[in-house]
């Protein structure tokens, strides 16, 4: 994978201050309960949490956004939420955090998604979830794109799908139409119901075990690695293709037949919630700020594992990713 060094980071980081970039897809209130584990339960099997806190965070594409908003980008958040209190939660959240929440809109027949993780000495121990998944309305469709359309000077778009109904075909194949005829980048996080449906991007990042489900093989050596970028390249026409592995880091794809290999480091994993989203913003954003999309995976990668350090969903900082440059 190419090499990276601080200077080159910073520079990159100091071009994309201030790019605004949307966010679409399926938005989430992500509720946390933390305390410690010192007993186990005379009623069943199962730890008991004496809880400590309860803290509100925002998830699924919103974190996106929060990411790109912490790395000093003008992220625009379109979605779906509620007519509820968790919507009404989910809005304040975002729009002190800086998010521009006119692309979101209010579905009265749904409730806002919301995620509850249980966290005890530090792990999660279980997780709740409360959402229905009935694909986005006409209404909410239009408005939707009429918040792009609305804005000026888009650096990029990305794509979050968590398969809660948001990114129909048709509003998937709209939004890559009006960014290719504008020379908008788009990036995309896919998920497995419209998986091939992402056509003619600038990026699409699936995690191994969609890859898998997608093409329904596993990835147990290099080659089928190799071979499954290769044929994903093919059948969605983008200009670049990255699997994200886990630990074994990442592989990338570009159109031109180049096959980069992106190795991370060892680290201390405490919770992998929301590194996807840290991969794809930092990716946006990068790219946003000048890099191509070679420097765009390594920065990507290593602020990914820079977010696994650490429990619960967090964000990248600018000065973070920096810093971390110096092994790469």
């Amino acid at each position: 994978m190419k090499h990276i060094d601080k200077n080159r980071t910073a520079t990159i980081l100091d071009n994309a201050q201030g790019k605004i970039v949307a966010v679409i897809g399926d938005v989430m209130l992500d509720r946390y309960f933390w305390g410690s584990v010192n007993r186990i339960s005379p009623e069943a099997p199962v730890p008991v949490i004496d809880v400590e806190s309860e803290t509100f965070h925002l998830g699924g594409a919103a974190n996106v956004a929060k990411n790109l908003r912490s790395l000093g980008l003008e992220p625009l958040l379109c979605g779906i939420i509620g007519d509820d209190n968790s919507g009404a939660m989910f809005r304040q959240i975002a729009e002190s955090s800086g998010i521009n929440t006119t692309g979101l809109f209010v579905d009265s027949g749904r409730p806002t998604t919301v995620k509850t993780r249980i966290i005890g000495n530090n792990q999660q121990i279980a997780r709740i979830d409360r959402e229905v998944r009935t694909p986005l309305s006409n209404i909410g469709l239009e408005l939707i794109k009429n918040s792009l359309s609305n804005q000026k000077n888009l650096a990029g778009v990305i794509l979050e799908d968590y398969n809660k109904g948001t990114l129909t075909t048709e509003l998937i194949e709209d939004i890559i139409t009006f960014c290719n005829d504008k020379d908008i980048p788009v990036f995309v996080d896919p998920k497995s119901d419209n998986f091939f449906a992402y056509k003619k991007v600038t990026c699409f990042k699936p995690n191994r075990k969609e890859a898998q489900q997608a093409l329904g093989y596993e990835f147990d050596t290099i080659e089928n690695i190799k071979s499954a970028g290769t044929k994903l390249l093919e059948l969605l026409h983008c200009d670049s293709v990255l699997i994200t592995l886990g630990s074994a880091g990442m592989m990338l794809f570009e159109s031109d037949g180049t096959i980069s290999s992106v190795p991370t480091k060892a680290r201390h994993i405490s919770d992998v919630s929301g590194a996807g989203d840290t991969a794809i913003a930092v990716i946006a954003a990068t790219f946003a700020g000048g890099a191509d999309i070679k420097e765009a995976a390594t920065l990507s990668n290593n602020a990914a594992g820079l977010v696994c350090e650490k429990p619960g969903i967090v964000t990248i900082t600018k000065e973070e990713l920096i810093e971390s440059i110096g092994s790469l």
